[in-house]
């Protein structure tokens, strides 16, 4: 893990996404994360790794569809993002929700 510099693995990861399918991959000991396009999956598994002191089984990652959006006149499409899923070791957890 130390080819990779940990200041820069903290900006890889953009937030938990917290959907109804990722509350259900929860139960399977699997989180989703939006990452940035370009990261790479060792990259992902090192900053998963290096933010929440986990171990990291596998990475799957995926790319969804550009969603076309219209301000008046003007078509465009919403930034495209990347999803990470990243499914950890038996045993590990990631507080996603602290206690309030």
């Amino acid at each position: 893990m130390s080819e990779y510099n940990p200041r820069a693995l903290a900006d890889l990861v953009y937030r938990p996404i917290v959907t109804e399918k990722a509350t259900l991959l929860m139960e399977q000991n699997k989180y989703v994360f939006e990452v940035v396009p370009k990261a790479t999956k060792p990259e992902i598994k090192a900053a998963i790794e290096d933010l929440f002191k986990v171990k990291v089984v596998s990475v799957n990652t995926l790319r969804l569809p550009r969603k076309k959006r219209r301000v008046g006149k003007f078509a465009g499409f919403k930034p495209q993002y990347k999803r990470a899923i990243v499914t950890l070791a038996s045993g590990e957890t990631i507080t996603l929700f602290p206690e309030v």
